[in-house]
Parts: structure tokens; C-alpha cells; sequence
């Protein structure tokens, strides 16, 4: 299955010109029988990463079947950079309706990360019947014999979807690995905490804070601590590239 019509995000990275409703019927349109493909979300963060020559990242993102915008943000400052808006397709969006309308019970799915508390309430949510867990441990992308067995895993039972739940850039950087193993069938998605937000395991901010683009506000107040790095410095460079994107039209 080809890629579907992309642009290119600030200049940094082709996205596909697709909403969540659209993405994840494309992604349920997949036979689960065909070669391994996946698919990953760009978030400020990423393209923060995605714009430094040789990053891992822009491997992994090169070799995905499908690209997708995640961010209310990125939307916004294309369409002031470079005047185009962009359609939004957040992971967690997408992942909420593959569970909601095109998984069915019998649907064997794989989590790649996460406990056993979150595969057994997702289990309990949705009727999955063939739902199975495999928890890789800490800086297990930096460990050979994790990385194989991660793979051993899915090589012994076959999953129509494969969620990797396990922080960027290691769960696209092993979707990647899968992609490049031969005999390997399905669909794959890094969809950080979509999972957990799915389950209320954490909260997901309430619908006017997603529409106005105030959803990483929301979860930098619920998690100050662990997320005020990401925001105020691992993401705030996507400001210049807007600025770098924006004085480049005006050339």
C-alpha cells in the first residue's frame, strides 16, 4: 500500500494530508497478512529532533509507511510560517477509533510496553480476546538480546496491530528494526501514552483544551515534573524552525 499525499511539515519532514478519522481507516484498510509496515506521529518534539542532520529519529520516520501530524501546534504555525494549514491526526485520536471501530475481539493485538495492568484493562474495555504483552526493560534499545527477544515475541504469535508504548524515539526506532526483519506481517504504531489515556489510567485533557491546542499545557499541569523539560526545552526550538520556514517563503 503506497503512502498517501504528503507535504512537508515546516520544511523538516513529509506529512500525510490526513485527519484521525481518515488515518485510521487507512491503517484498519491494511491486510493483516501483509508485510510489516508503521506508522508514526509527529509532535513538536520530533520535529525538533527530526531537523538535526543524522538523528535516528529521521531514519525511522524516512522508512514509515505513514506519517502523521499529531500536533494542534505544528498546524498552527504552518499555516503562519508558510500559510497552509494542516490536518491533525493525533496518535492518541487515531488509536482511540482503530479500538473503538475496526478492532474486533478476536483481533490479535500486540503491546509492546506498558504492564500487565494496562494490557488487562484494555482486555476488559474493548472484549480482546488475543490481546498480548511483552514488557522490554529499561534502555532496552541499546540492548541486543531485548531488542530479539522483543522480536522473538512477535515472530511467535503474528499481530494484526502492534502498539509500541515505550517513549521516542525507541518505539519508532524499533518499529523500523521490524520493518527490516524479513517475514514479519501487520501494522505497527508508536502511540506513547494513547494506551493509558484509553483506559483512564491517566487523563486526557478535556475536549475545548484539545481543540484549542492547549492539550500539552494540560498534561505539563498533571505532571509537571516529567514533562517541564520536554515542553520548555526539548520543544521550544520549533519556534525557530517556524521563523527559519517563514523568512525562507519570503526569500
Amino acid at each position: 500500500m503506497e503512502r498517501p499525499p504528503e507535504r512537508a511539515m515546516l520544511g523538516v519532514i513529509p506529512l500525510a494530508l490526513l485527519d484521525a478519522e481518515q488515518a485510521a481507516a487507512l491503517i484498519a484498510a491494511r491486510p493483516a497478512g501483509a508485510p510489516f509496515a508503521y506508522v508514526v506521529t509527529a509532535n513538536a518534539q520530533h520535529l525538533v529532533l527530526l531537523d538535526r542532520p543524522g538523528h535516528p529519529l529521521r531514519a525511522a520516520y524516512e522508512a514509515a509507511w505513514l506519517r502523521l501530524n499529531d500536533s494542534r501546534i505544528l498546524a498552527r504555525l504552518s499555516r503562519l510560517a508558510a500559510g497552509e494549514g494542516f490536518p491533525v491526526a493525533t496518535g492518541s485520536d487515531v488509536t482511540r477509533l482503530l479500538f473503538e471501530r475496526h478492532i474486533a475481539p478476536d483481533d490479535p493485538i500486540a503491546v509492546v510496553g506498558g504492564d500487565a495492568a494496562l494490557a488487562e484493562a484494555l482486555r476488559a474495555r474493548f472484549g480482546l480476546d488475543a490481546l498480548r504483552l511483552h514488557a522490554p526493560p529499561m534502555g532496552w534499545m541499546e540492548k541486543p538480546e531485548a531488542v530479539e527477544a522483543a522480536i522473538a515475541f512477535l515472530r511467535a504469535a503474528p499481530a494484526r496491530f502492534v502498539f509500541v508504548v515505550t517513549g521516542a524515539p525507541q518505539s519508532e526506532r524499533f518499529l523500523q528494526r521490524l520493518a527490516a526483519t524479513e517475514g514479519l506481517t501487520g501494522t505497527g504504531l508508536a502511540v506513547g501514552s494513547a494506551l493509558r489515556f484509553l483506559v483512564g489510567e491517566v487523563a486526557r485533557a478535556p475536549g475545548w483544551m484539545q481543540r484549542a491546542g492547549l492539550e500539552w499545557l494540560y498534561r505539563l499541569l498533571s505532571e509537571p515534573r516529567r514533562l517541564w523539560r520536554r515542553y520548555a526545552v526539548e520543544s521550544s526550538p520549533v519556534l525557530a524552525i517556524a521563523w527559519r520556514e517563514w523568512r525562507r517563503g519570503r526569500g
